[in-house]
């Protein structure tokens, strides 16, 4: 009886994690697309610094996570000194950075979909620099990713997508979410490398170690000199209160996404959350496609299939991998 209702329980947790989830991250991929494509009040201006959001983030989750610190974290002895993500920092600036605004050039779904295909530069680095082979099975999936990509970025996109954007130019766009996937790359080898040295670091210390680097970084670009596009995006928030709001929304939604992924992990583990997560993507693909108005073509939801086939594939033998290990743990 304990064992069953131990096991709802668990059943009850993972909803609440699918759901918080899903809600915080599409509901902030629609604020981000508003904030990238709506014109704001009656002068119909564009809020044309992007890379302000990233900053609002980090400050909102800078607090985010000292709250949750001095409510939750019971100890930090132990954990990585703040001065340690200062490298992870940089990446983590500049990697979103280019990220947000790519959605000046292309579509809310393409940038999804580019952001998504994180596999092949990590196949390509290890193959090219550490002499990694892989199985057919993954190059399988990559092929069905890099596919779907490709043919989405070739396929004509829309006149009404196209009317949305600031300055649509498809190319700078995909190389921009390409180099946010280089960085995210080091960003990630680096806070592994970071709590493989300091095992007792928590999920709560590494937010608040990689938000105040970024805060600090982003405020030194965003308002370093006189003139610096921070004061321009203050100015906008200023005399357009919406825009204001929405940002702030933007920034809450990923605080509260956060939580939902480091409960995820802590409660059922990196495979489950990947594929909460991927499955996240496909649905924010398609509410922008029908509530925002950006409609896809026959080849687009072909592409869109191809991506998440692939991604879909890669967690399934991920998931069979872990079996594979369980039973080895067992029978030793």
């Amino acid at each position: 009886m304990e064992s069953h209702g131990g096991g709802l329980r668990r059943v009850l947790v993972l909803a609440v994690c699918v759901a918080g989830i899903w809600s915080a991250y599409i509901y902030q991929g629609v604020l981000q697309e508003t904030v990238s494509t709506k014109r704001y009040g009656p002068d119909k201006n564009r809020f044309e610094h992007l890379a302000f959001l990233h900053l609002a983030q980090n400050v909102v989750c800078l607090i985010w996570s000292l709250i949750m610190i001095k409510l939750w974290s019971s100890s930090s002895a132990g954990g990585a000194p703040w001065w340690s993500y200062w490298s992870a920092g940089i990446t983590n600036t500049i990697g979103p950075a280019m990220g947000i605004e790519a959605l000046k050039y292309i579509s809310y779904p393409a940038q999804v979909l580019a952001k998504s295909s994180k596999m092949i530069p990590v196949m390509l680095m290890g193959t090219i620099v550490y002499g990694i082979r892989y199985t057919l099975p993954e190059y399988v999936c990559t092929f069905l990713v890099a596919g779907g990509v490709s043919i989405f970025a070739l396929s004509k996109t829309s006149s009404k997508t196209i009317s949305k954007l600031a300055h649509p130019n498809a190319p700078l766009g995909y190389g921009l979410c390409f180099l946010n996937l280089a960085f995210d790359g080091f960003t990630n080898a680096t806070q592994d490398s970071i709590t493989a040295r300091y095992p007792k670091t928590s999920a709560w210390d590494i937010m608040l170690g990689m938000n105040l680097w970024g805060t600090i970084y982003n405020t030194a670009f965003m308002f370093g000199w006189p003139g610096a596009s921070g004061y321009e995006a203050v100015s906008f928030c200023k005399q357009h209160p919406k825009a204001a709001g929405d940002i702030l929304l933007f920034c809450l939604c990923g605080a509260v996404g956060q939580n939902f992924i480091f409960l995820t992990i802590s409660r059922f583990g990196s495979l489950t959350n990947t594929t909460i997560t991927t499955t996240r993507k496909f649905v924010s693909i398609v509410v922008s496609s029908l509530w925002s108005g950006n409609p896809l073509s026959t080849n687009q939801w072909g592409s869109v299939a191809m991506v998440f086939s692939g991604l879909s594939y890669q967690i399934y033998l991920k998931w069979r991998k872990s079996q594979r290990l369980q039973k080895k743990r067992k029978s030793t």
